[in-house]
């Protein structure tokens, strides 16, 4: 018992003291978009959380809980990221004692725990669905191998419930039982592949009829071109599991040809071929299968914008850990102590990356320097003249992107240049035409050079389009013409609903 404390302590130890400086940190990217979401800023919010429209409502419900305890205190939230990231390496802990060596066990969770391909989904608030579904997934594994398969179904379906990209959970329990050599209990088995289809068919629908979903139909890739990219995808997540270094929250990854596309994943294939041969009896094949079985709802044929991103390794390291260090347990002690160190201070690092926008976006930029989003969000974080360098450059690289032409104008507006930002408010109209906030934009350079009356035109045709968007509402009340009550249905936070009732 007081060795089980001792590696449990030690375990935790090395977790916190790898992301520990998470709690330093701030809202980041879409982090933000959650202080602003209704169903999480109001009261009554929670049962939106669990709206059918709405993915992931198990994740929801705590950033919900999150705010209603800690209101925008970035810290808290973050340590909430971090206790579970704990729990799940502790977890996994437990797990794996059952399952192999316990010298292999013990080594498999330090990785997991310190390793900097984490860094993303314990420093970015936004990424905790990926930490609650591990947990949940963790426990369902836990059962699985006690015998108790019903209660296993349960803890998957919370699973699903915290983010639907762990449905390959069930396959990784048939490839667990065959490795061991136990039956399959077909019932329960049933049930889970049943709930993964209904949360499958949940989010394909989700993506479908929510505007700008970032997957799906609205991903800008086709089922077909997105598993092209998948498997140098994997395979660059392969190479940092064993190189780590590179880590960056926007990977820029090109298309590739489709020779390399089809040498990519017949490299995968043979690599499931060669691992198939240390299959039985729980050795490092099957771990290796199990992480690529993981992997593959995140990184086959759904097709999301982000062609890659290094957070959707966090459930795959589970078994590629437990691989990893039944091939490293043969090493010496002190190789193995220094390779564990080296891991945390790459951790550290990351994670104070993460610390500030500047340093965030900085970082991605250097990793992606022909991607357009690392300059916007940089440009967001410093202040207006090096910002305008930042979006000058961008332009040069997209030059018919709305977007840059719209945080121009805010950059314009916000150092007293609203003629200028009148211009670039009316580049990004002309790029986007049918955007209610471009107009809503322009008609704020408009009021600041005091043309009220076309601003208020600007405002009004933006509600046309839009008639929740609380920006251009708040604008005409603030110029005297906000007195119609916004439509039923528009869903505010309770401070803007309190600036429009002023």
């Amino acid at each position: 018992m007081r060795e089980k404390r001792l590696i449990a302590a030690g375990v935790a130890g090395a977790a916190v003291a790898a992301f520990g400086a998470s709690l330093a940190g701030t809202f980041q990217f879409d982090d933000l978009a959650l202080l602003s979401d209704p169903g999480i800023t109001s009261p009554g919010g929670w049962v939106d959380c669990f709206r059918l429209i709405q993915t992931r409502p198990l994740t929801w419900f705590t950033f919900w809980a999150n705010y209603q305890l800690a209101g925008e205190h970035a810290a808290v939230w973050h340590a909430v990221n971090l206790a579970l990231h704990v729990a799940v390496a502790l977890l996994l802990w437990d797990v794996l004692r059952r399952l192999i060596a316990p010298n292999a066990a013990v080594l498999a969770t330090l990785i997991f725990a310190v390793h900097p391909m984490l860094a993303e989904p314990v420093n970015y608030i936004f990424a905790r669905a990926t930490l609650l579904a591990a947990l949940f997934s963790l426990l369902a594994v836990r059962s699985w191998i006690a015998d108790r398969a019903w209660p296993a179904v349960g803890w998957f379906t919370a699973a699903m419930l915290a983010k639907e990209e762990v449905a390959a959970v069930p396959v990784f329990l048939i490839l667990l039982n065959l490795s061991r050599r136990r039956a399959l209990p077909l019932a329960p088995l049933g049930a889970m592949f049943g709930v993964a289809l209904a949360f499958g068919l949940r989010v394909v629908w989700a993506t479908t009829v929510v505007p700008g979903a970032p997957a799906g139909a609205q991903a800008g890739i086709s089922p077909l071109a997105y598993f092209a990219v998948q498997g140098v995808a994997i395979w660059r997540y392969l190479r940092m599991l064993v190189v780590p270094w590179g880590f960056t929250v926007d990977v820029e990854l090109a298309r590739p040809a489709p020779w390399l596309a089809a040498v990519a994943w017949v490299g995968i294939a043979a690599a499931c071929v060669a691992a198939g041969r240390s299959f039985r009896d729980l050795r490092a094949g099957f771990w290796a299968l199990g992480g690529l079985v993981l992997l593959l709802p995140s990184s086959s044929v759904f097709p999301a914008q982000d062609l890659a991103a290094d957070r959707r390794l966090y459930l795959p390291m589970l078994a590629l850990s437990a691989a990893v260090a039944l091939v490293a347990i043969r090493f010496d002690r002190h190789v193995l102590a220094g390779a564990l160190l080296a891991l945390m201070a790459i951790s550290v690092r990351y994670s104070l990356v993460w610390r500030t926008p500047e340093g965030l976006w900085s970082e991605a930029k250097l990793r992606a320097p022909g991607k357009i989003r690392p300059r916007l969000q940089l440009a967001r974080a410093l202040p207006p003249e090096p910002a305008l360098r930042e979006l000058a450059e961008a332009q040069r690289i997209a030059p018919a992107d709305p977007a840059i032409a719209a945080e121009q104008g805010r950059v314009l507006l916000t150092a007293g240049r609203p003629a200028e930002a009148l211009a670039a408010f009316g580049r990004a109209l002309a790029l986007d035409p049918t955007d209610a906030r471009a107009l809503n934009n322009r008609g704020t350079a408009l009021a600041a050079l005091g043309q009220m009356s076309a601003a208020r035109a600007d405002f009004e045709r933006a509600l046309e389009r839009d008639p929740c968007l609380f920006d251009a509402r708040v604008n005409l009340k603030r110029l005297g013409f906000g007195d119609v009550e916004p439509a039923g249905w528009c869903r505010y936070t309770p401070a803007e609903r309190a600036e429009l009732e002023r």
